[in-house]
C-alpha cells in the first residue's frame, strides 16, 4: 500500500528517508517528492524546516556529489554537467569543484591506465578511442591531448 503524503509530517518523513540514504540537493529531493505525491506547498514547508535544521544541506550535498563521482573515475566536465542538471547554480558547482582539491590529471592518468593499460595510442584511429573515451568521462581536451603526447600534465 502506497504511503499517502497529504501531511507536514508525512512529506518530513519521506524526505527524512530519502536524506538518510544519501544526501541529496533540494531540486532532487522536491522532484522526488512531488512523484510521491506530495503537494508543493507541503514540500516547500517541509523542506525550509529540514534546511534550518541542518539536515538538508546544498554544500554538503555538492561535497559529497564531487567526491562520489571522483571517486568513480569522472572528470571535471562531467561532474559540472551532471550537477546543473540536478538544477545547482552554475557559481555554487564551480566552488565545490574548487574546494575539493582533487587534481584532475593524476584522476585522468589513473583512468587512463585502468582502462587502456598505460599504452599510448600507435595510430589515428587508437588515439580517437582514448580520446573519446577520457571525453566522455568528463576530462578537458587539452589534458587528454597532452597524456596522449605524453606530455606533462601539469602545465
Amino acid at each position: 500500500m502506497p504511503i499517502v503524503l497529504d501531511s507536514p509530517a508525512a512529506v518530513r518523513r519521506a524526505a527524512m528517508d530519502l536524506l538518510a540514504r544519501r544526501e541529496h540537493g533540494r531540486v532532487e529531493l522536491t522532484r522526488k517528492l512531488r512523484q510521491r505525491g506530495a503537494p508543493p506547498e507541503l514540500i516547500d514547508s517541509a523542506l525550509d524546516r529540514l534546511a534550518d535544521e541542518g539536515l538538508l544541506d546544498e554544500s554538503r550535498y555538492l561535497e559529497s556529489f564531487v567526491a562520489s563521482r571522483a571517486r568513480a573515475g569522472y572528470g571535471p566536465q562531467r561532474i559540472r554537467e551532471d550537477l546543473a542538471q540536478r538544477g545547482l547554480p552554475r557559481d555554487a558547482i564551480e566552488s565545490a569543484l574548487r574546494e575539493a582539491g582533487i587534481d584532475w590529471g593524476s584522476h585522468l592518468r589513473d583512468v587512463w591506465q585502468r582502462k587502456f593499460g598505460g599504452e599510448r595510442p600507435g595510430d589515428a584511429r587508437e588515439r580517437a578511442k582514448q580520446g573519446r573515451y577520457l571525453a566522455y568521462r568528463g576530462y578537458p581536451m587539452d589534458m587528454i591531448g597532452r597524456l596522449l603526447r605524453g606530455a606533462s600534465l601539469d602545465d
